[in-house]
């Protein structure tokens, strides 16, 4: 009763690629862990570490594609996808890319949800899509862009249309706000990519605690050394989303830079008063400083 209530209240997503529809055919396990992002926000970075915290091996092949699927995305038949991760015998976690809103909801799961400053998010987005050999994504992000055209998409485009933009800022900001409307719940957890930038260990140490995991000290930082970028990149065929099966055009490639602040002398005063303007307006001062900066820029208020 309660799985056909949360059914009918959940918000339709439908994307270019993606449909949270197909969410309905998965049946969910009290232990099982969702990754819930906007793009380029450290989907994959948190994956990385929930898959090394689950094994509690520093060597462990993630091949997060197929041990932890992003449901929501159409390449894949849904039969397929329910049907391996239905016979997977241990604990499981899944990704996702719709906001809080559009997913099911299960009272014992764990949803941890990560964000980015915005601005980090779409430049990082125009570099990965580049790196696709999909020739959808060229006109929406040609590597040239005198007029500007590439950023007017991301502020203008919709929230659920992706009309637009792939990932426009409306999608970011209901992601936002939609795991904040449940991030009182017990089983709902937010995380920000600078804060993992600033404490890896940390992060760690927080996302264990969550998943109720626990490793002794030295192994926890072998864990935390194999989670590093710079390990990451240099061994990037094993942790890239589907490495070494040719599906970017470079795997080194998908862990560009892995710093914040790239959108730095790249946008127009004027375009920048756009995006002030757009975040203003949905956000208030606290929710847009954590949003942009994490736990240090709340702290700045």
């Amino acid at each position: 009763m309660q799985e056909a209530f949360d059914m009918m209240h959940r918000k339709l997503y439908l994307g270019p690629l993606t449909d949270n529809r197909r969410w309905d055919m998965v049946a969910i396990r009290p232990d099982d862990v969702f990754v819930v992002t906007p793009p380029k926000c450290g989907t994959t970075w948190i994956q990385t570490i929930v898959a090394l915290l689950f094994s509690g091996d520093p060597e462990v092949e993630t091949e997060l594609s197929v041990k932890m699927p992003w449901v929501d995305i159409r390449i894949r038949e849904m039969s397929e996808v329910a049907a391996r991760l239905e016979a997977m015998p241990h604990r499981r976690s899944m990704k996702s890319h719709t906001p809080m809103d559009g997913l099911p909801l299960d009272d014992q799961a764990q949803y941890i949800c990560v964000f980015r400053h915005p601005l980090d998010a779409h430049f990082s987005y125009r570099k990965h899509v580049r790196n696709i050999p999909m020739p959808w994504f060229d006109p929406w992000y040609p590597e040239d862009d005198p007029d500007g055209l590439t950023f007017r998409r991301f502020l203008d485009g919709g929230a659920e249309g992706f009309d637009t933009d792939a990932m426009p800022l409306a999608h970011i900001l209901q992601h936002y706000k939609a795991a904040r409307a449940v991030a009182d719940r017990p089983n709902v957890s937010l995380f920000h990519y600078a804060d993992m930038t600033r404490d890896l260990p940390g992060t760690f140490a927080k996302l264990a605690g969550l998943l109720d995991i626990s490793h002794g000290e030295a192994l926890m930082k072998q864990l935390v050394q194999a989670a590093t970028f710079d390990n990451m990149k240099a061994n990037a065929v094993r942790f890239a989303p589907s490495g070494g099966k040719g599906f970017m055009k470079s795997d080194a490639a998908f862990f560009h830079s892995g710093t914040s602040g790239k959108w730095h002398g790249k946008l127009s005063d004027e375009e920048l008063a756009a995006y002030d303007a757009m975040m203003d307006a949905h956000l208030t001062g606290d929710d847009r400083a954590w949003l942009e900066h994490g736990s240090v820029g709340t702290a700045r208020i």
